[in-house]
């Protein structure tokens, strides 16, 4: 059994070897730095042996293993929570030859559910923060089951404690992997959060998932997301479909692809829209979030798609909700403006402006960008505001536009904000 906790012991032997393993110097002592990272959020699943796979290797004897959430927790909508528990498995069925399949009755392999205290095996939660979760390591009866504190607050995002970064590290403990002495690893022993749209294993975590499983056959291979093109080689001529902030990180739609920019521009690389969203599969005209809704919408042709983070809300709809004409088929762009809490929706050579307090359209539009919208020029691709400017990006030109001076202010090319 591992579980995610703040960890605790006594033993002075035990402690050196905990020292050890995270590189601290050893003292056999509950020191300053020793219970400094005892107190970081962490699996806890015992540091001080078996940190790659449980003794005896155990493993699951078939590559089809069942799941369930037998109990939902209270912060999170059951949407929300099988959206997060999907992509922590699929993360391990991408390195290795598992297929997990869902069930809603009957034991499952891996039994899923959030508790409270004593909760009958043996392992009973602590409240908030210290015990996060714990697995049981694959086998019989709770072999492989995984459990959750419900008393965590659990979300989407990177506030309280993030539902697939704790979950994709339990479900390696339910596949038979103990802890990485490797920091970069999802089965590192300390809380970390990680960004759920195109994750990937970290190199150590397949390893360990492959020394247990074997690697996937030709035809089991998942698709190869592409990578970012490199900034030497990009193409001057880089338009954008869509460009949006969800969170704190802002992302550029192009075809098939997107990049997330982050505060590292080295670190972008492309991702399959396809892989992380699903629904929209590719090609998304436009696309905006309201981050007081924690609300993302995506337009493609005449319809539209509401997510939270990387969750649908709910089938697509028309754009006719908005209070569009017939004649509008498809968006070009949209921008949400945080002061006035207003909407702007480019259809060719002009904009609407949507009122999303009240959630109808203004009288008076469409408008001419061209009278509106000073030193813009061309259709306009895609837009995003950033710090009380608003971008446009219209082709291979990127036009940061100030609305307190009402003009452009700088002009870069498109393809500048994911490092060419």
């Amino acid at each position: 059994m591992a579980e995610m906790v703040t960890g605790d012991t006594s033993y002075a032997r035990k402690i050196k070897k905990m020292q050890e393993f995270f590189g601290l110097k050893v003292t056999g002592k509950l020191d300053y730095s020793t219970m400094a990272l005892m107190n970081k959020p962490r699996c806890g699943m015992p540091d001080v042996a078996n940190y790659h796979v449980f003794p005896g290797e155990p493993k699951w004897k078939k590559s089809i293993l069942t799941y369930r959430i037998e109990k939902y927790t209270t912060s999170m909508n059951k949407l929300e929570v099988d959206r997060a528990i999907d992509m922590g498995l699929k993360a391990w069925g991408d390195a290795a030859p598992l297929t997990f399949v869902k069930t809603n009755q009957g034991e499952a392999d891996i039994m899923i559910s959030f508790e409270s205290g004593d909760h009958g095996d043996s392992y009973p939660f602590d409240g908030p923060r210290g015990t996060l979760a714990h697995a049981f390591a694959p086998g019989e009866g709770l072999g492989g089951d995984t459990h959750f504190d419900n008393a965590e607050r659990w979300t989407t995002g990177s506030n309280g404690f993030n539902l697939f970064t704790v979950a994709a590290h339990e479900f390696g403990h339910a596949l038979g992997l103990g802890h990485s002495s490797d920091p970069s690893a999802l089965m590192y022993p300390t809380y970390k959060y990680q960004h759920p749209i195109g994750f990937n294993l970290p190199k150590d975590d397949v390893k360990g998932i492959q020394s247990l499983y074997g690697t996937k056959q030709s035809g089991q291979k998942t698709p190869v997301i592409p990578q970012a093109p490199n900034p030497s080689h990009c193409d001057p001529n880089l338009s954008f479909d869509a460009v949006t902030a969800i969170g704190n990180e802002l992302l550029f739609f192009k075809d098939r692809s997107f990049w997330i920019r982050q505060t590292q521009l080295s670190s972008l690389r492309a991702h399959s829209i396809a892989t992380s969203f699903p629904q929209l599969m590719s090609n998304v005209d436009a696309a905006y979030e309201i981050a007081e809704r924690r609300t993302a919408y995506f337009f493609k042709g005449p319809h539209y798609w509401a997510t939270r983070g990387l969750l649908s809300l709910g089938p697509p709809r028309l754009i006719y909700d908005f209070g569009f004409p017939s004649t509008v088929q498809k968006i070009d762009a949209a921008v949400h403006l945080k002061g006035p809490r207003k909407t702007l929706f480019f259809v060719g050579e002009d904009f609407y402006s949507y009122d999303e307090a009240n959630r109808i359209m203004d009288s008076g539009y469409p408008k001419s960008i061209d009278d509106e919208f000073s030193g813009v020029e061309g259709i306009v691709d895609a837009a995003v505001e950033v710090n009380g400017y608003i971008y446009f990006f219209s082709g291979p030109e990127a036009y940061k536009y100030d609305p307190v001076k009402e003009d452009v202010v700088s002009v870069v090319k498109s393809g500048s904000w994911i490092g060419c």
